[in-house]
């Protein structure tokens, strides 16, 4: 195996668990070791310093393959002679944090974020951030050539507790943001706030923030770590885990239920009657939030949000609703260059939840987004009001729908740009279909005829052979009717999977 073939867009992911027989462990030792090694000289160019004035933090989330893979990258950064700082569990974000609060030059994270337990990665920060896709690419072409070095067990880690420094950070966020004449460090006394962590890293959340700002987290879920994940995925665009965090929300009377991934980079929220505040709704609420005193500002999303969204940031809340490639980072950047170009762009956020302030280093981070949430959430509470109070001018879809078409052809990535070629072809001689101005990846084709009144959005997947179609309608049965549209127009490719598309136009056989 190649190990360029481990580059899962900024990450670097893989099979860590011979689980199934005969599978095979693709990041097995030889490989983390011949990475943290091209890592190392890459952190050593990248900071112009000797490797022995170099720090970096090292930490993982709660997967059971995180162990053996901390002690190769540790071993191995202390063989190419640079310090190192075992900060043991920790989240994603808190790892980046490391080079802003503990004097790092530069942090690795193990995690596959919301990916089977068999899986596991590694994410790489430096003071400006995580590493980019070509600085990932690059890191595994040198990895390749590497032969090795001998072990050197003069040099020990230095151990620290980082996630106490960071659930400090957080807390005096909170202090500060709420600002309680009455009771300035126990702010959230008062409020019941449940967290769904999924056995992943985000269990300090509930016991290391919100209880000691005075919340009451009785009825949390899953806080203690378990690679295993033995209750739901971890993943807030989880079903499942959606369900979870909900039914705890509504059995502890809650103000709030809190829901993370994995490792804590992305985040949703329930409503006290159970309403979610996910996708589309979460992204509403965090613009509502992050235009406060960033009146006109562009809030850059990812390409699958709704009409709704765009009229609510753009009318309700007077801002800029921009739409571009999905993938987190993509969207971070893009928020990133208009910032640099004079636009004001206060957030980046993408509709799985990975949100990006500007004011904290554009870092996607679920713990940060729900300490802002949490923030409004006491301030309104005082006024008699809730968080839905404010994106209650957001109109939702009629129906909405997603799939997802698998490639079968070899060369997916060419075949897939074939059928989005084909696709924005036969819009022209179609009078209902308008290809969109704002379609920024894939194709987005807008039906104008009453009876679909919406879209779709046909892409490639930013990992997977796999083709994501979003639906979205205004009138009912309208998902239906641009399912069976569309799946006329790619009868013709034998190399999809057309099946699911079929069932939402109620096709079958």
């Amino acid at each position: 195996m190649s190990l360029i073939e481990l580059k899962s867009g900024t990450d670097i992911r893989g099979t860590a668990l011979s689980y199934n027989d005969g599978e095979e462990v693709q990041l097995n030792d030889e490989a983390v070791r011949k990475i943290t090694q091209a890592f190392a000289d890459f952190i050593a160019a990248k900071t112009g310093k000797d490797k022995d004035e170099i720090t970096v933090a090292v930490g993982h989330d709660s997967r059971v393959s995180a162990d053996r893979i901390k002690n190769q990258v540790i071993a191995m950064l202390l063989s190419s002679g640079i310090n190192v700082k075992n900060c043991e569990l920790c989240s994603t974000p808190a790892m980046f944090m490391t080079t802003k609060l503990a004097d790092c030059d530069a942090a690795v994270q193990i995690t596959a974020s919301h990916h089977p337990f068999d899986r596991n990665g590694l994410k790489f920060f430096t003071a400006g951030g995580g590493l980019s896709g070509e600085e990932i690419a690059k890191i595994l072409e040198v990895a390749e050539t590497m032969e090795g070095i001998a072990y050197d067990t003069s040099h020990e880690a230095e151990n620290i507790d980082f996630m106490a420094t960071y659930s400090e950070y957080l807390c005096d966020m909170v202090k500060k943001g709420v600002n309680s004449e009455e009771n300035y460090d126990r702010p959230l006394e008062g409020l019941k706030i449940v967290v769904d962590a999924g056995n992943g890293a985000g269990g300090f959340f509930a016991t290391d923030v919100l209880e000691k700002l005075g919340a009451d987290i009785t009825g949390s879920r899953y806080l203690e770590p378990d690679g295993m994940f033995p209750n739901h995925v971890p993943n807030p665009e989880n079903e499942t885990a959606m369900e979870s965090i909900i039914e705890a929300t509504v059995e502890s009377h809650a103000d709030l239920g809190v829901i993370f991934d994995t490792d804590v980079d992305r985040a949703a929220c329930v409503s006290a009657d159970g309403s979610e505040i996910n996708r589309n709704r979460l992204v509403a609420l965090a613009a509502a939030i992050a235009l406060e005193g960033n009146e006109g500002g562009t809030i850059v999303t990812d390409s699958v949000t709704s009409a709704g969204l765009t009229e609510f940031i753009n009318e309700t809340l007077g801002g800029v609703h921009r739409r571009f490639k999905r993938g987190y980072k993509n969207v971070i950047d893009e928020s990133i260059r208009l910032c640099r170009e004079g636009v004001n762009s206060p957030l980046a956020i993408e509709t799985s939840g990975h949100a990006a302030f500007r004011e904290n280093y554009f870092l996607d981070d679920g713990a940060y987004l729900m300490v802002k949430i949490i923030i409004k959430l006491a301030a309104l509470k005082k006024q008699g009001r809730t968080l839905d109070d404010l994106i209650s001018a957001l109109k939702m879809p009629y129906e909405e729908c997603a799939v997802r078409l698998n490639i079968k052809d070899e060369n997916f990535r060419e075949y897939a740009q074939t059928v989005i070629d084909k696709i924005e072809k036969s819009a022209i001689l179609n009078e209902n279909w308008t290809v969109a101005d704002d379609s920024c990846e894939g194709v987005k084709i807008i039906f104008n005829n009453p009876e679909c009144n919406g879209f779709f959005i046909m892409r490639m997947s930013v990992h997977d052979p796999v083709m994501p179609i979003n639906i979205e309608s205004a009138v009912p049965g309208g998902c239906k009717r641009i399912a069976a549209a569309l799946l006329n127009a790619l009868q013709l490719f034998d190399g999809l999977d057309l099946e699911p598309l079929q069932a939402v136009a109620g096709i079958t056989g």
